[in-house]
C-alpha cells in the first residue's frame, strides 16, 4: 500500500532525524528498496515490453523475420529499462525530488513528537 504525501514527509523527517542522531545505526538499518526499483521505470519498461510483443506478433503474422527480430529487441529493451536503476538514483538523489539539506536545529515535527513523549512519561509517573 502506497503512503500518502503527508505520511511520506513524516517518514522522511523521521529518517533524517535518525541519521542525525545515530548515523551508524541508521546506516546499518537502511534498506535500498526505495532506491532499487522505480515505479515509473517499471511502468514505462512494461509498456515498451508490451509494444515489443505486439511488434513480434506482427512479424509472425506477416512472416517478416526482420520485424519479428525487431519486436524481440524492443521487448528486451523494455525489460532492461524496467529492471535497471536510473542515473539519478545511483547518484543518490531521488528523481523528481530536490536534494534535502540537513538543518542545524531540530525540526518542528520532531520537537512536537518529543514534547508528546515527555508528556506521556509525566502522565505515567
Amino acid at each position: 500500500m502506497a503512503l500518502s504525501e503527508h505520511e511520506q514527509r513524516l517518514l522522511d523527517q523521521l529518517e533524517q532525524q535518525l541519521h542525525a542522531d545515530d548515523p551508524k545505526f541508521a546506516h546499518s538499518m537502511a534498506s535500498d528498496t526505495r532506491k532499487s526499483m522505480s515505479t515509473r521505470r517499471l511502468v514505462i519498461g512494461s509498456l515498451i515490453t508490451i509494444a515489443g510483443i505486439l511488434v513480434l506478433l506482427a512479424g509472425i503474422v506477416y512472416a517478416l523475420t526482420i520485424v519479428g527480430v525487431l519486436g524481440f529487441l524492443i521487448m528486451g529493451a523494455g525489460v532492461y529499462f524496467a529492471t535497471t536503476k536510473s542515473r539519478q538514483v545511483e547518484a543518490g538523489t531521488a528523481p523528481g525530488r530536490p536534494a534535502k539539506t540537513p538543518t542545524g536545529g531540530k525540526s518542528g515535527f520532531m520537537s512536537g513528537l518529543e514534547d508528546k513523549w515527555d508528556e506521556r512519561k509525566r502522565d505515567q509517573s
